[in-house]
């Protein structure tokens, strides 16, 4: 596992496209960071709507961070299993001494090596402001944790989308289309509809809330770490990892 881990993360970062998508990543997230002092230093009154800073600049990049993610992971995963297939390299993968979980978690942690990079630089940008102004490191800290679950869960569906295709085109249009899906329904957690079925009234926002991870990780984002948000994440990420599983077991027996 381990070094399929260390194979898989090389790949990447040998990649030009995985290097294009860290600048950009970066680049995208640098400027709403440098947006967001702007607008506090032209317009203080502001931070009477937010907790601080920390809420305003801190969790408000780690927001538009995930949006960047939807697009990016996608890319990321899609070569993940997609592109062994294609080559026949996958046969000689599975020809190794790894068992068909080992093979999935080793990709899925070179994956997650890489993103935590692009993690860790994002993290710095809120926390130079500790030079100039106190901050909330309760808040920073929470969403960060909740930015990383993000990537974790965002991963694990691609490293799956990947494992059920032999075009990395094709399994990066199926990852986005997932993440665009639970994008979709933590949208619908903002609107005030509570339909009523048989005499029962469901609080629609609440269960959109509760089953996107976006959802999950915007209770993060407000400073409040909760175990359920933990747990949601977990289970999230075992089970997409669980289903590439069966499906790269399946390549092995078929």
């Amino acid at each position: 596992m381990t070094a399929i881990a260390r194979l898989e993360c090389a790949r990447l970062f040998a990649s030009p496209l995985a290097w294009v998508l860290l600048g950009a990543t970066q680049l995208l997230a640098g400027l709403l960071f440098v947006m967001s002092l702007t607008d506090v230093a032209l317009n203080p009154d502001h931070l009477n709507a937010y907790d601080g800073v920390s809420e305003l600049v801190g969790a408000g990049l780690f927001r538009f961070v995930t949006l960047i993610l939807l697009l990016v992971v996608p890319l990321l995963t899609m070569r993940a299993f997609a592109e062994e297939r294609k080559t026949g390299t996958l046969e000689l993968l599975l020809a190794a001494p790894a068992s068909a979980t080992e093979i999935v978690l080793g990709k899925f942690i070179g994956v997650m090596l890489y993103l935590s990079l692009s993690w860790a630089l994002i993290a710095l940008m809120p926390l130079t402001l500790l030079i100039f102004t106190p901050l909330d490191l309760g808040v920073i800290a929470a969403g960060l944790i909740g930015l990383w679950l993000v990537m974790a869960s965002f991963a694990a569906i691609g490293v799956f989308a990947s494992a059920l295709t032999h075009e990395p085109t094709l399994a990066a249009v199926l990852s986005l289309a997932g993440l665009m899906l639970l994008w979709l329904i933590y949208a619908v957690a903002s609107l005030d509809w509570q339909p009523t079925l048989w005499g029962w009234s469901i609080a629609l926002g609440s269960l959109a809330r509760g089953v996107s991870p976006i959802g999950h990780a915007d209770t993060l984002l407000r400073g409040i770490v909760a175990s359920g948000d933990i747990a949601y994440f977990l289970i999230f990420v075992a089970a997409f990892l669980g289903l590439a599983v069966v499906r790269v077991d399946a390549d092995r027996r078929g």
